[in-house]
Parts: structure tokens; C-alpha cells; sequence
């Protein structure tokens, strides 16, 4: 066993060895409920600002940039959805071309709030959500920017770990899902799209040389800092998500980085997502209730 000292460092003592595992990886029961859940927040939020109980649409966009949202309000297309309850984000409404109506939250940055909002919209009616994130590149695949659609993410944040036992990567969270979105985006969409892993990562500002070179060496072609919760997220609650990374960025050691393309890259990643919701809704509601 282990005792602390009055500085609240753990100690060795006779009985056993000092443990080692952080934190984070301590007291965890995957299969036990939590006892704060995100229908119980929405109901105080909707008491508290008068809101109705207002389903959001089926399909929903995470847009940790904002672009597409700020596009959309500098546009006069989006229009705030009045029963959204979260007391942090707004929830815009707009038809996506060949989709309808969709639902967007702009600006949840990282894989916490990300996760948050994500645990929100599905209570709130959401059945697809799709996350699109900027990424730094890892590994070249050509000129940016281009999308990759995610199919694995390295583990390097803290929030998949209360979803998820401990491993190296989330996987996405339904196989048979990425398979049509990835047949769907070249019949769909003029954009350039790979697919691979990436890494999530809470500190952006720590992504040095030696922890880039190891992301590579397991695979990785991009960074972010929201895949790797969300796929937890879903997996152990079985929903539907989709990420993809915008890859536009060396990490800023070359100027003129970070560009995205046309409309500050909002045409490219609408026509990313419509491929994906089309993907979706060409399944059967027996099949995407499996997914």
C-alpha cells in the first residue's frame, strides 16, 4: 500500500509499492453510470431560460473554428435554434444542399468541451454528427489543405480515458459507416480527401519534435484535439460520429500557413459533410440503429 505525505506525494510503504498509474487511469468503472448526466443539465438549462423541450436536427456539425458558423451568420443562412439548451454554445440551424435541415455548433475547441457538446446534442435528438477540425501535418500527403477522414486517433488527451479502458488508439466507432462515407465523398464532393490516423493532443503548444517523430512512427498523418475523445464518446455510448482533420498547417514554421481554401475553406468542408450525411441516410434506420 501507499500513504501520503504532508506534501501529498504518494509514498512506498512495507505493505506495497507506491502506485505508479496516474490519476486519470485510477477509480474507473466503464460499465457504471455517471451520476451527473447531460439530460439532467439541458432540463435545469430549459427551466432556468424558459426554453422549450425543441429536438435538434438529426444531423449535426462540430466546428471547433467557427468558420462555417461565422460564414453562416455573415451569410444570413443560419438561424439560432430556439430550444437548445447549453448554457456555453449557440446552435445554429441551416439547409445543407441536398441534406435540409442541419445543425452546427461552432467554436468547442478540444477534446472536454468537444465531448461535452457532443453528450449534449445527442440527448437533445442528434443521430449523425459530424466533427471538422483544423490539423497540423504530420506526415505529408501532398498540398494543403485537404481533409483526411479519420479512422483511428492517438490517445495523447484526457477525456477519452473516462469513456474507454486504456489504449493507444480510438478507433472510429462503426467500420461499416466510414466504408460508405469514404465510397460517398469521391461520388459526392470535388475535395480532396485521405484517409488515416491522427493524434489528439490537449496541449498544441507542446507538440514537440520528439512527440511528433513518435506519432509518425505509428502511423499518424495529422494533429488535432478532438478525435480521439469523440470516438471514445461514441463508441462507448454507440452513436454515430464521424471526424475528419482539415489539414492546412505545418504548425505555422513556414509563413503563410493555416490557409484554407475558399470562403476560408467553409465550401470544402460543406461539401465534406453533405457526402457524409448522404452516406448516412442511404442506410437503413434499422442499420443506422446498429451502427
Amino acid at each position: 500500500m501507499s500513504r501520503q505525505t504532508a506534501s501529498g506525494a504518494e509514498e512506498e510503504t512495507a505493505s506495497g509499492r507506491q502506485d505508479q498509474r496516474s490519476p486519470i487511469l485510477q477509480a474507473k468503472d466503464y460499465s457504471a453510470p455517471s451520476a451527473f448526466r447531460p439530460e439532467a443539465l439541458l432540463r435545469e438549462a430549459r427551466r432556468q431560460k424558459s426554453l422549450p423541450m425543441s429536438p435538434v436536427p438529426d444531423i449535426c456539425i462540430l466546428d471547433p473554428d467557427g468558420d462555417v458558423v461565422r460564414h453562416l451568420k455573415r451569410t444570413g443562412r443560419g438561424q439560432l435554434h430556439g430550444g437548445w439548451a447549453c448554457y456555453h454554445t449557440e446552435l445554429l440551424t441551416f439547409d445543407l444542399e441536398g441534406i435540409g435541415e442541419v445543425g452546427i455548433v461552432g467554436c468547442a475547441v478540444g477534446a472536454s468541451f468537444a465531448v461535452l457538446v457532443a453528450e449534449q446534442l445527442f440527448a437533445s435528438g442528434c443521430k449523425l454528427l459530424v466533427s471538422v477540425t483544423s490539423a497540423g501535418l504530420i506526415a505529408d500527403s501532398g498540398p494543403t489543405p485537404y481533409f483526411v477522414l479519420i479512422d483511428r486517433a492517438l490517445r495523447d488527451e484526457g477525456t477519452s480515458y473516462h469513456y474507454l479502458p486504456p489504449s493507444t488508439f480510438s478507433e472510429a466507432p462503426s467500420a461499416n459507416l466510414l466504408a460508405d462515407v469514404e465510397r460517398a465523398l469521391p461520388e459526392h464532393c470535388d475535395v480532396v480527401v485521405h484517409r488515416g490516423a491522427t493524434w489528439t493532443t490537449d496541449a498544441p503548444y507542446r507538440e514537440t519534435e520528439t512527440a511528433i517523430e513518435a506519432a509518425r512512427a505509428k502511423g499518424v498523418v495529422a494533429v488535432e484535439m478532438e478525435a480521439a475523445a469523440l470516438y471514445a464518446f461514441a463508441t462507448a455510448r454507440d452513436r454515430s460520429v464521424v471526424c475528419f482533420a482539415h489539414v492546412t498547417n505545418s504548425m505555422a514554421r513556414t509563413e503563410g500557413d493555416f490557409e484554407k481554401g475558399d470562403a476560408d475553406g467553409v465550401t470544402a468542408t460543406l461539401a465534406v459533410v453533405a457526402a457524409t450525411a448522404r452516406a448516412w441516410t442511404s442506410t437503413s434506420p434499422l442499420e443506422r440503429d446498429s451502427i
